[in-house]
């Protein structure tokens, strides 16, 4: 079974480091948000990749939303331990991250930054060891954020946590906990999150303002079992103390042979939805999504997606 991907965890093996560490749930909820959000679309999505055997890669994504189109490209090359990344969109926003794998004995930095956000620069580090993983990051500007996130355990079992300070206020905005356990057939997690929700001001991709509101406090609890190779189901469950409010998540895969896939999925707020993909040729992919919800009134509803993704 793979690991998920969330804001702490990692992935830890027996005897060996992973390549890189993962956020919250490594171990445990990849495969649960993979079953339950990914390839979903609900507009017209097209990806074109290009990989060469010199290490540059080459990817340009274009998305038609309603009226409106937009796009990006991006490039990867790799050269020894070094990788640079950079990404460039409609609205001439430039991304840029250069990492160097061992720069230390088990150790990993990556430098990143946007433009023309000055004050975007982060600095990342990780560290890991056979049973253990360490990660911590700093924005490169006059009042940075600082996030420090660790993990233990084994393939079966771990542990992990995460503190988020704002040098600017003086004090931490999250503080996150989590435990994960990974069997052959299942793997279920459990995180405590205390995060401090910010309001989030943009324009055109470029942030503007942001506005603390209160600090949320919220249980989160997910599962997925492989039933045999070919199905699966996944549910995710969250408990918000402030509001006392629940919700859930349930979804399902099948495999319909050995280039197809069915996806299933349904909320408590009352959406469904339903994604078929076919590999039509090694490594291209064409997905179908269809969401309703039972709920809306709007002539918008049901939702219909395509995607198109070529890989020469």
């Amino acid at each position: 079974m793979e690991g998920i991907v969330g804001n702490s965890f990692v992935v830890i093996k027996d005897g060996q480091q992973t390549s890189s560490v993962f956020r919250y749930w490594q171990k445990s909820q990849r495969i649960d948000k993979d079953l339950l959000t990914k390839d979903y679309n609900y507009d017209h999505k097209f990806t074109l990749s290009i990989l060469s055997s010199t290490g540059m890669g080459f990817t340009a994504t274009g998305l038609k939303k309603d009226e409106v189109f937009v796009g990006d490209i991006n490039t990867l090359y790799k050269s020894k331990n070094t990788v640079v990344d950079v990404k460039v969109d409609t609205y001439s926003n430039v991304s840029t991250k250069v990492t160097v794998n061992d720069i230390l004995p088990s150790t990993k930095a990556a430098f990143s930054f946007k433009i023309p956000d000055h004050k975007s620069g982060k600095l990342d580090v990780q560290y890991f060891h056979h049973h253990a993983a360490i990660e911590s990051s700093i924005g490169l500007n006059p009042n940075p954020l600082l996030d420090f996130s660790a993990a233990i355990g084994s393939s079966n079992l771990s542990l992990g946590g995460e503190v988020g300070f704002d040098t600017a206020s003086s004090s931490f905005i999250k503080y996150n906990a989590g435990i994960g356990l990974n069997k052959p057939d299942f793997s279920a997690a459990l995180l405590l999150e205390f995060n401090e929700i910010l309001e989030i001001i943009t324009h055109r991709k470029q942030l503007i303002m942001l506005h603390r509101t209160d600090k949320g406090q919220t249980l989160k609890a997910s599962y997925v079992h492989s039933v045999n190779p070919f199905h699966s189901v996944a549910a995710e469950m969250t408990h918000r103390f402030s509001s006392l409010e629940n919700s859930f998540t349930i979804g399902s895969s099948h495999a319909v042979d050995p280039f197809t896939v069915v996806k299933t999925r349904f909320s408590d707020n009352g959406k469904s939805a339903m994604l078929y993909q076919h590999e039509w040729r090694p490594k291209s992919l064409i997905t179908f999504s269809a969401e309703y919800d039972s709920k809306a009134t709007h002539a918008a509803n049901p939702k219909y997606g395509i995607a198109l993704a070529l890989k020469p």
